[in-house]
């Protein structure tokens, strides 16, 4: 792609087109230059997004009680069992806990 030049630039950037679009403008002086990006814009102008209808899109984030990033972040912990400092609290070991799952029973080593 070819840079755009000083003119085409001087001409595009002010109408709000990137260096790539003022790249593709045409034009001896800088009018025709302004015009060709005048023209540029009305071709190009994406529409407008279509409204949506048939009502809500979901649960409003603010309804649940969560309207800043704090308030989140405590819904957060709440829900995931997590102190205030973000750990989860400390639990008992139990004999269970502390055995070996893959240990057979009854297994001697040889001598």
């Amino acid at each position: 792609m070819n840079e755009p030049t000083p003119e085409q630039l001087a001409a595009g950037e002010p109408k709000g087109l990137t260096p790539e679009m003022c790249a593709r403008l045409r034009g001896e002086t800088r009018e025709e230059l302004s015009v060709d990006a005048d023209a540029f814009l009305t071709e190009f102008t994406p529409p407008a997004p279509v409204s949506r209808s048939g009502g809500a899109r979901g649960v409003d984030v603010s309804s649940n009680g969560a309207r800043t990033s704090t308030g989140g972040a405590a819904r957060y912990r709440e829900r995931h069992g997590l102190d205030d400092d973000g750990r989860r609290p400390e639990r008992r070991q139990t004999a269970s806990d502390a055995r070996n799952p893959f240990q057979e029973r009854g297994y001697e080593m040889e001598r």
